[in-house]
């Protein structure tokens, strides 16, 4: 077993602000508690996914080396829920990159996992828990629901999760290697690129559903959006079922998308026409009015350095009332996190910087990403150390 272990939260003062790297000069929160994280799982061997079933008090987390790891919410081991590390060629951007539980899951205990095999090709498979204890899966019960084949070893995407609407949506890289030389983000006859939209609610396999919006004009009906690089992380307000995107750039410049609720699909988010708000290839006239512009974005370089974005969620959990509607978000290696609080329509949101609350003793090494749990409190996930710490908030001198 790997090691757990509880550490007491960081509690600086809180502010948000400008859309501005320095936040220097933005408010302080709007009560008299700080935020800080407490540290609930170590030892871990990279991980990259913390995810929960609706109403399900534990935390499962996925490994990039094929293991899903099921705890407690208090750090408590419950040991290994499901091992795919035959299976899984792991290593770089390559290995087990996603977990979604099905919205049905206490009654039907399905699950859906998405891993790159042997080959380095995507699979998107189905499993069932184990009959006999909830704590396992059944390895007997795997269904492959959709392969992909890949052409370079990065780039593979993997985010899987259900949308408010209960499809399964799945995050495709364009495949790798760099620029994307195919232009197969831009190609409708793809599904690298892309995020998908599937219907698993049937007995096996998945369905395309009706309202697809290139159902009928695409030879792939399962394409929602197109025009990604690599959605490493996206996700859907709990609350407003609104859908956010964190891409990851060329070389130049990160960015996060965003597309509302009640959005028919279709959005083409322009990789690789464009790498955030500017142009790539073509480097000019690449027709930004027929293209959907990040909400936020920001540059390579700087102290720290930055260089690839590792998206999150918006905040719905109780333990951080500061944060609530807000949208954080983190940069893979500088480990800067920040808080984007949503704007209306056609107005920049505002973005702070709340590193300083938000790190374990040390820093962070490498931050892949965030959780959510079944409570909707937020995880940032260190696969550099092997770390989870959950987000939390003290009454001000605790």
């Amino acid at each position: 077993m790997h090691p757990t272990r509880l550490l007491p939260p960081i509690v600086l003062v809180a502010a948000f602000g400008c859309a501005s790297d320095d936040s220097s000069s933005a408010p302080p929160p709007p009560d008299d508690s700080v935020l800080g994280v407490e540290v609930v799982l170590s030892g871990l061997a990279s991980p990259l996914r913390l995810d929960a079933p609706r109403g399900d008090p534990r935390l499962f987390v996925v490994e990039q080396g094929g293991l899903i790891r099921v705890f407690d919410r208090d750090g408590t081991d419950r040991g290994v829920f499901l091992d795919l590390t035959a299976a899984t060629l792991a290593g770089g951007e390559r290995g087990l990159l996603g977990l979604a539980f099905a919205p049905d899951y206490a009654s039907s205990g399905r699950f859906y996992v998405n891993y790159t095999d042997r080959s380095g090709d995507t699979r998107i498979v189905r499993f069932v828990v184990s009959t006999a204890d909830p704590d396992r899966a059944d390895p007997a019960s795997a269904e492959e629901i959709l392969g992909i084949d890949q052409p370079y070893g990065n780039h593979n995407g993997g985010m899987l999760a259900f949308g408010p609407d209960g499809m399964l949506y799945v995050g495709m890289g364009d495949g790798g290697s760099g620029g994307d030389p195919q232009n197969r983000a831009q190609d409708l006859s793809s599904l690298l690129g892309k995020l998908l939209r599937l219907d698993v609610s049937g007995a096996t396999g998945y369905a395309v559903p009706a309202d697809n919006p290139f159902v009928g004009g695409s030879p792939r009906g399962e394409i929602w959006a197109l025009g990604l690089r690599n959605p490493w992380v996206f996700s859907f307000d709990r609350t407003t079922g609104d859908l956010w995107i964190a891409d990851v750039g060329q070389g130049e410049l990160e960015e996060i998308d965003f597309a509302p609720a009640d959005d028919p699909g279709g959005r083409n988010y322009g990789w690789r026409l464009m790498e955030g708000t500017a142009c790539y290839n073509p480097s000019s006239g690449c027709e930004p009015d027929t293209l959907v512009l990040p909400v936020h974005e920001y540059g390579h370089g700087g102290t720290p350095f930055r260089c690839s974005v590792s998206g999150g969620y918006v905040y719905r959990g109780t333990d951080a009332p500061q944060l609530e509607g807000r949208y954080l978000f983190a940069d893979y290696c500088s480990g800067q996190i920040w808080a984007l609080d949503p704007a209306p329509a056609g107005t920049p949101p505002a973005v702070a910087e709340v590193t300083g609350l938000l790190q374990p003793p040390g820093g962070w090494q490498a931050i892949a990403g965030f959780g959510q749990d079944a409570a909707g409190e937020l995880y940032v996930l260190d696969i550099g150390a092997g770390v989870v710490a959950r987000i939390v908030a003290r009454a001000a001198g605790d």
